[in-house]
Order: structure tokens, then sequence, then C-alpha cells
């Protein structure tokens, strides 16, 4: 550390190349700032010229440090972003994408299209970690109420500091493995989501050490092919919908053809379609299915 006192655009500068050096988000660096200071961007952008005061230049030092050693930003500052509203993150559950948020809106749309607008409607959201997904449909859509479930209690409690710091009163929380909870309390739900571990156990190894030793493996990866979660689910579903409901998985990009067989398979009279995302890629499979027979 040196003497005299860094401006925040000279640290920037250090820490950009110190993180891209090592392959890490530059854009890391600039969240890492904001996060110390407490400052918005623009705010930031604003003072870029004014110095760093030396405790929270070393706050920031050992941050970047630790972002180019692996540990993800959102682990860092304990905040992830999904549809414009802060989540709290920890090593419990894993951070949201922001192809998920196509996820959600593809699932809203749904409803929109099926059902009348001010139908009182229930959902149910599988494997529910942070609760980005149950949180973010019980506020963006008031006449839904939604149950959450995780197999994972640590994520469940993180879930529901989430909403309670947002403020999503028309959620609740359920321990169990998949639909078991759900089945147990013989709800039937409008709306079932989820985006389950369908990352095969051989596409682990491609992936970066910021994800796989930083989020939980159990909510990454099946273990096997990438396919167990959704077959498992896609058998017990017929015992939760109601006779008109709306099916919702996210998949991994090469998942689409098989998920959909499975829903078409027991569900023959459903309508089923693939979903891309803003990159092009296969990102969700939806179903109407009507009369909630399996096949």
């Amino acid at each position: 550390m040196k003497n005299n006192q860094r401006t925040m655009f000279e640290a920037l500068k250090w820490a950009s190349s110190l993180l891209m050096d090592v392959g890490r988000d530059q854009n890391a660096a600039e969240l890492l700032l904001m996060h110390v200071l407490g400052l918005s961007r623009s705010e930031l952008l604003a003072r870029f010229h004014d110095p760093l005061l030396e405790k929270k230049d070393q706050l920031f030092s050992e941050l970047v440090e630790q972002h180019r050693l692996g540990v993800p930003v959102q682990h860092l500052t304990g905040v992830e972003f999904f549809y414009g509203r802060p989540f709290e993150v920890n090593e419990h559950v894993l951070i949201p994408r922001p192809e998920t948020e196509e996820v959600v809106l593809a699932a809203l749309h749904m409803l929109h299209d099926i059902f009348p607008h001010d139908q009182q409607l229930t959902a149910v959201d599988v494997g529910t970690g942070s609760g980005a997904i149950a949180i973010t449909l019980a506020l963006e859509k008031e006449t839904l109420s939604v149950t959450a479930t995780d197999i994972s209690l640590d994520a469940l409690e993180v879930a529901k500091r989430n909403q309670q710091a947002l403020g999503a009163n028309h959620v609740q929380f359920l321990h169990g493995d998949l639909l078991e909870p759900v089945i147990a309390q013989g709800l039937k739900v409008d709306l079932f989501i989820s985006n389950p571990p369908y990352i095969s156990l051989e596409e682990m190894d491609s992936l970066s050490e910021v994800v796989t030793k930083h989020e939980p493996v159990n909510a990454l990866t099946d273990g096997r092919d990438g396919l167990w979660f959704y077959q498992r689910l896609v058998r017990d579903l017929h015992q939760v919908l109601n006779d008109q409901a709306v099916v919702v998985f996210e998949i991994g990009h090469t998942q689409a053809q098989q998920v959909k067989a499975l829903l078409t398979q027991s569900f023959p009279s459903s309508d089923v379609c693939i979903v891309k995302d803003i990159n092009g890629k296969d990102r969700a499979v939806c179903a109407h299915i009507r009369n909630g027979k399996s096949g």
C-alpha cells in the first residue's frame, strides 16, 4: 500500500488489470468498489478522481484478491439483483442468473394468455434456492399465491429472509424433496415452475471454478446425465396440477427436445413449446396442460 492515497480511478484500473490477467470479469472491480463505498454506479463515476480512504482501499484490495482467487463477487457483496430486486445470496444457494429472468417472464406471459387476469391462481416453485423465482412471481402478479420447496434448510432460510426483505406476502415455503411436500399437503396448482439441477456430471468439468468451488453442487448437477430431476418431476406432476395448468422448466441449452418429449408423453393433450433466451439458446420448455391427465 502506497503512502499517498490512490484515486478511485487508479484503484479500479489496478483491480481491472489484476482480474483480467486471471480471466475474471473486469466489471467485478466496479461492483466491489461500489459495495465498499456504498455508491451507485453514477455516483462512483462522478467521484472517479476523488482519493480513496486508506481503510476503504485496504478492504477493496482484499475483496479484489478474494475474487481473483475464485470467490464469486456476489458472495463478497452478499447480493445479486434479479428482476431489478436485490436478493441475498451465499454459499447455500445458487446465484440467480439473468437467463432465469427470461424463464420467469415466459411463465408470466403464459398465465396472462391462458387465465382471466383477475383470477386467483396458485403456483409451486420446486428447488427455490434463494427464492428468486417464487418471490418474483408473487411480486409481479398480485393474484398469484406461490408455494416454494427446497430440500436444503439452509437455502430456505435465505429464501425466507429475501421474502421478508422484499415484502412477498403470498409465498409459503415447504421443506422437502422436489414435489413430495406439495403432494403431502394435497396442494393443486395452476403453475408449476422449476429450475432444477440440470448440468450433467460430464459438463461440470467445463465450468469455472468460481461456480464449482463456491456454489452448492447439488443445485448445479444431478450427478448423472442432467435429465434425472426432469424425469422425477414429470412423473409426479399429475398429482399437483389443476385440470388446466402451466408447466415451465428451465433447461440446459441441449436438453429441450428430451424435456419436451417427457412432457408430451405424460400429457398427450398438452401444447408444449421451447423458449429461447436473448442469446438464441434454448432456455425453457413450457406446456399448457389440459385435463391434467398423465399418459
